[in-house]
């Protein structure tokens, strides 16, 4: 009986790991208990994260996401993108869940002066979709940058959020002014 309730906490910790991030760390060595097997302290950090907030249609699934970036808002961001998310950036680069996605725009969402790009603002220069995944063509302007940049975007949605975005923006690429 004591291997099957084992096993099932177990499979139960197991199943927080699919779903979350779990960190286990000492706790001056005081043993606690999980359903009555001794652990050291478990903390799984769910993160903030704001409600998901579906759109009508995949291209007011973009829309929203430009409104978001270019208003350096990272809550109405992370509203966008579920747990099974992931953004493909280039050189190989690929951002997976949530708390990686909300490290990415957490860094992009800082103003220009903390080292982050609030200002650059995104203008879309040709769209076109395709079952659920809508392509942008676009252009990228700030007061601190000499010139436009300009990149690619392909975003993958369904059921209103965003669940992929494979990207050629590079920011080492942005020719800052002086």
């Amino acid at each position: 009986m004591k291997n099957s309730k084992n096993l099932a906490v177990l499979l139960l910790a197991v199943g927080f790991a699919g779903v979350t991030s779990l960190k286990v760390s000492a706790f001056s060595g005081i043993n606690e208990f999980l359903f009555g097997v001794p652990i050291n302290k478990l903390t799984i950090p769910f993160d903030h994260e704001p409600t998901l907030k579906r759109q009508p249609t995949p291209i007011k699934v973009v829309e929203e996401h430009i409104k978001a970036l270019n208003s350096c808002q990272l809550e109405r961001l992370m509203a966008q993108y579920p747990n099974k998310a992931e953004i493909h950036l280039p050189d190989g680069v690929v951002v997976k869940g949530r708390t990686q996605i909300r490290n990415l725009f957490t860094d992009f969402v800082k103003p220009y002066e903390q080292g982050g790009l609030c200002g650059l603002t995104f203008t879309a220069e040709y769209v076109s979709q395709i079952d659920q995944t809508i392509n942008v063509q676009w252009r990228a302007e700030a007061p601190f940058l000499k010139e436009p940049y300009r990149g690619s975007d392909a975003y993958e949605t369904s059921q209103g959020l965003m669940y992929a975005q494979v990207t050629t923006f590079k920011g080492s690429e942005l020719k800052f002014k002086p």
